[in-house]
């Protein structure tokens, strides 16, 4: 099998032109080397140290048509990434695809990347899972308006891993993100190296997103939304950050759009890789399947149709200390699962279909929905008690993700390692606040998701939302009876320390895989989960939320702020 990817061949030629981007306008180009490491880490740059990046690109955002079916191309936002200095492959594009580039960056690697907003509102990108100063994170705070720039200079302090990219923008992310505006970013280092693990066309991505299609292969999604649309002023309830990411009043398109914000989008066909899914042709060899979910508000579980387990070798931040095997595994918006799949048992011309399975993301909504006002309007809407009738394939539902055609017969030497990785485990009794986490409840009112009844609102942190660099916390996050969140933490990955209350009818426990570093994690409703993290290297403004955007959009999205751990006077 050919690799789906291939090298960008503007890649080739970017090369040149380092010395020329730096005159650009509206780069802030002193941002990352005036910061310095808090606490004598090492990763970050000394004060007037000029950055001399190891590698440097040049990513933008731009309006494109893509053919993603016969008839009239597609219109979509796009990411078109360059290398300006470094390896030419740590960029490679997915030709005929909504999906960004993949990058791929080393551990220890001094990065610098150039982001121009081609688009016609405001946008940031966001480096979902990395370890970087806040401001390079990539929140709303930073977003740059149509025709800036804005620039990135940061190492890579992650370890090996599966980890992405998007667009944030206090108005727009998740229309941005629908629209095209996400990719991957691979990381590497020596300890996965030295690992006997699928490589080259037998490491293979495969992102998830679910979309549907609207009149002339266009891509619907909300009225007065995307590239195709006419892009009117924002009035009073615009991207002002007040009451969540889409401000505080109503999105344009009636019920269906109050549904949308309020309860996530569904699509009802599945994009793999960017575009529809045609069967994938495979070898009798073992495979890296590395697994994100880049939907907007759909949880996957995924299982093989025949009944074969999965084996799970990483999460959201990396190798496990040993593969974990399941029947299937929960994958939520911003998630990432890294399996090896050997198909050297398989026959030649078999076909594998991998699906997700059915399972209930909502409990006891007959009861819930039975009252009057917008309770009563949504649960009008709602199919089988638990399910939205708003999408022919809504959340929870059965499908068949892609196909796995086994075309052709290899020899295979690789064999399942028993052992991956070392990692430190956290401990509670090292949290400052073993005996009394931060808890954060999601709560709802006058159409507004929230942490503690508090809803977005650019750069506002309460009392009990600061932390001390240098300290490991516990958090514990409580869900509502409602729905299922995607609770993601900005700038660190956590670990689960415990669940309580998980349903026991839902179909959903037996795949979590809660045992390694993540960023992002399945919270059922009626469900508490407390999370372990340790605040490291950089003080600022970070943000945690839901990751099923809409949500986010609707409020519930939270600053949290970093403080040193000192204050000099």
């Amino acid at each position: 099998m050919k690799s789906s990817e291939h090298l960008s061949r503007r890649s080739f030629f970017g090369a040149t032109g380092l010395a020329a981007a730096s005159l650009m306008t509206g780069l802030p180009l002193t941002r990352a080397w005036a910061r310095h490491s808090q606490n004598g880490a090492g990763v970050a740059f000394e004060p007037g140290v000029a950055f001399e990046p190891d590698l440097a690109l040049e990513l933008t955002a731009r309006p494109q048509n893509v053919a993603l079916r016969p008839g009239s191309a597609t219109p979509v936002w796009s990411y078109d990434a360059k290398v300006l200095k470094g390896d030419a492959a740590s960029v490679r594009t997915h030709p005929h695809s909504t999906l960004g580039p993949t990058l791929h960056m080393r551990q220890s690697q001094k990065v610098r990347i150039d982001f121009v907003n081609e688009l016609d509102q405001p946008s940031i990108v966001n480096w979902h899972g990395l370890h970087v100063p806040a401001d390079m994170m990539g929140l709303p705070h930073y977003e740059v308006a149509p025709g800036k720039r804005y620039r990135y200079e940061f190492q890579v302090n992650d370890r090996a891993g599966t980890y992405w990219y998007h667009a944030m923008a206090a108005g727009h992310t998740p229309e941005q993100v629908y629209f095209g505006l996400a990719g991957l970013l691979i990381v590497s280092d020596d300890e996965e190296a030295a690992l006997p693990l699928p490589r080259g066309e037998y490491d293979i991505p495969i992102v998830l997103q679910d979309r549907t299609w609207g009149q002339d292969n266009q891509l619907h999604y909300l009225a007065g939304t995307g590239p195709a649309a006419s892009r009117k002023p924002q009035t009073g309830d615009g991207s002002t950050g007040q009451g969540g990411m889409m401000g505080g009043g109503m999105m344009p398109g009636g019920m269906g759009s109050m549904m949308t914000r309020m309860m996530g989008f569904f699509g009802d066909s599945i994009f793999v890789n960017g575009r529809p899914a045609p069967p994938i042709e495979l070898a009798t060899h073992a495979y890296r399947l590395r697994v994100l979910n880049a939907s907007n508000a759909r949880t996957y579980k995924l299982a093989w149709k025949d009944g074969r387990l999965l084996t799970v070798i990483a999460t959201d931040g990396g190798l496990l200390c040993e593969p974990v095997h399941k029947s299937y595994v929960m994958l939520t918006p911003g998630q990432r699962v890294e399996l090896w799949a050997d198909f050297s048992g398989d026959a030649v011309g078999s076909d594998l279909s991998l699906m997700s399975e059915s399972f209930s993301s909502m409990m006891n909504m007959g009861d819930m929905m039975s009252g009057s006002g917008l309770m009563g309007m949504m649960g009008g809407m709602m199919g089988g008690g638990n399910r939205m009738s708003m999408s022919s394939l809504p959340d929870g539902a059965a499908f068949p993700i892609l196909t796995a055609h086994i075309a052709h017969k290899v020899g295979n030497d690789l064999r399942l390692p028993a052992h991956l990785s070392n990692f430190e485990r956290l401990s509670a009794q090292d949290a400052i606040n073993q005996r009394d986490p931060r808890s954060f409840h999601v709560t709802m009112g006058h159409m507004q998701w929230g942490f503690n009844g508090r809803s977005f609102k650019m750069n506002s942190v309460a009392p009990d939302e600061i932390v001390r660099l240098g300290t490991t916390e516990v958090w514990e996050f409580v869900n509502s009876p409602m729905m299922a969140h995607a609770i993601h933490l900005h700038g660190l990955q956590f670990q689960v320390l415990e669940r309580t209350g998980s349903p026991r009818n839902a179909g959903v426990t037996d795949g979590y895989v809660d045992e390694g570093w993540l960023d992002t994690v399945l919270i059922m409703p009626g469900e508490r989960v407390k999370l372990i993290m340790r605040f490291a290297d950089f003080t600022g403004l970070y943000a945690y939320q839901c990751h099923m955007l809409e949500h986010a959009a609707a409020g519930l999205m939270r600053d949290y702020e970093v403080q040193a751990s000192r204050v000099s006077t």
